[in-house]
């Protein structure tokens, strides 16, 4: 076994504590493939994949891995690697055909099979509200720039509460706001490819009010709930000790680690890092500051890099660019991402300074590599140590006194990697694409016998007794 930096610690499972959450992390667009199954409607990945040029080799996600038809193998697949959590996605677009209106019951079906499916398996179903895939319908209507995205939110956020509330104790709101609002509205790199510095303020501030918004419905309808968000988090380090370098770090800093978190905690709009945010109170009405205001149960934070930054006069606004790790001559991902272990203990560090935090979890952390299969294996040996080092540093800081209480693995099989389409590998499972084999990767089998043993507890004896319950979601009287 690994030994833990700094510490000499053998790395084990136990090392973090018989409470500590072990899980894999999902989205349903990735996955889920059936887009014309079950009373689906149109989200923005759907229609943004049919253009041209904008997902690498021209893919698209009308099958990906067929969760919706196999997710009872794959769930059992998860129960093979040792995890005792499942986060997924809710497809919003599948239990609103038109964002908003009348609710699909198959869409409700289909969920209500997935949670009971983890139950009697004795996996915790983890939702998460909203993972990128807005209904085109609503997208149509103004999409994350309207205002009444609002009232949309809180519809769907009710609907799912009251279908799955029963049987789901743990809810992420909204995961990466902050890619949502830069890149799907500001560089058109992600759906539904709005470009315009402009489009970005009023996509922030509707974001972090449903953020808050969808937290308060959750509160009030799960009793016992445990509720979170999922936010990208990097530890921005200057290119040098320079007056303007230092500031385009704590400029980066605003966008990339507070920009969500600090509305959340009644702190406002980190203007004090970044002067242009004070123009989003254009778009303020009276009560929002304390409508942005929710006392989260936990944080989820996402790390998988590093950033180093330097002024630079060819941004405009933002006024600083991003040093490459290809030009730093470190260790990266096959995504040019750099693999910086000590990114993910200065970020638990720096989150662990505010105050209104509870609970840290990490709800995502993984790398992609070349996979190569040789002999029915998949000897992904990178992978591996990027999981290993990056657990010592999550380790180090919890002994140091941050309070981590959960790792959730990025992600249990290759996917649709949202514009990278199927080149990006991160699963801990390989999937043939065409014909739709899975094989376990050697990081798999070592997450297998990592938790093999563990001291964990089990699920709620609630979330088991409800299963037996029939879910049928009822249409609201108009």
């Amino acid at each position: 076994m690994k030994q833990t930096e700094n510490t000499g610690e053998t790395l084990s499972a136990n090392a973090f504590g018989e409470d500590f959450l072990w899980g894999v992390a999902t989205a349903a667009y990735q996955i889920e493939g059936a887009v014309r199954e079950g009373g689906r409607g149109d989200c923005i990945w759907d229609v943004f994949a049919k253009k041209k040029g904008k997902i690498k080799n021209g893919d698209q996600a009308a099958v990906a891995c067929d969760f919706y038809n196999r997710y009872e193998d794959d769930l059992n697949q998860v129960k093979s690697l040792g995890f005792k959590q499942f986060r997924f996605s809710i497809s919003w677009s599948r239990i609103l055909p038109e964002g908003a209106g009348a609710v699909n019951q198959e869409g409700i079906d289909f969920y209500n099979r997935l949670i009971n499916k983890c139950i009697e398996l004795e996996i915790e179903p983890w939702i998460t509200l909203y993972h990128w895939d807005l209904p085109q319908a609503l997208e149509l209507l103004g999409g994350w720039k309207n205002r009444k995205i609002i009232d949309w939110f809180a519809a769907y956020t009710t609907i799912c509460a009251e279908a799955f509330g029963d049987r789901v104790r743990s809810w992420i709101i909204m995961n990466e706001p902050m890619a949502t609002a830069g890149l799907g509205y500001t560089t058109g790199e992600h759906a539904p490819g709005k470009k315009g510095n402009w489009n970005f303020l009023p996509v922030v501030h509707h974001l972090a009010l449903c953020q808050s918004v969808g937290g308060r419905i959750v509160r009030n309808l799960v009793p016992n709930a445990y509720i979170g968000i999922a936010l990208s988090c990097s530890y921005v380090f200057p290119d040098s000790e320079k007056p303007a370098d230092l500031g385009a770090a704590r400029r980066a800093d605003a966008l990339m680690n507070r920009l969500f978190i600090e509305p959340a905690l009644g702190l406002g709009y980190p203007v004090d890092g970044f002067g242009f945010l004070s123009n989003i109170n254009r778009y303020m009405r009276a009560g929002d500051y304390e409508l942005l205001k929710f006392d989260f149960d936990f944080i989820g934070l996402q790390n998988y890099f590093s950033v180093v930054v330097r002024h630079s006069f060819l941004a405009p606004v933002i006024w600083l660019k991003n040093v490459p790790a290809a030009l730093r001559n470190v260790p990266t991902t096959a995504m040019g991402w750099e693999i910086n272990a000590d990114g993910m203990y200065r970020i638990l560090k720096q989150f662990q300074q505010y105050n209104g935090i509870r609970d840290i979890v990490i709800s995502e952390n993984g790398a992609a590599f070349q996979d190569h299969l040789t002999d029915g294996e998949i000897a992904d040996s990178k992978r591996t140590a990027f999981f290993q080092d990056y657990l010592s540093a999550v380790l180090k800081a919890k002994h140091e006194g941050v309070n981590v209480k959960g790792y959730f693995a990025w992600t249990l099989m290759d996917n649709f990697e949202w514009a990278e389409g199927y080149s990006a590998r991160f699963g801990l499972i390989f999937v043939d694409f065409k014909s739709q084999e899975r094989i376990v990767k050697d990081s798999g089998k070592w997450f297998a016998s990592f938790l093999k043993n563990t001291l964990t507890q089990n699920l709620p004896t609630n979330l088991r007794e409800n299963v037996s319950l029939k879910k049928t979601y009822k249409q609201p009287e108009k």
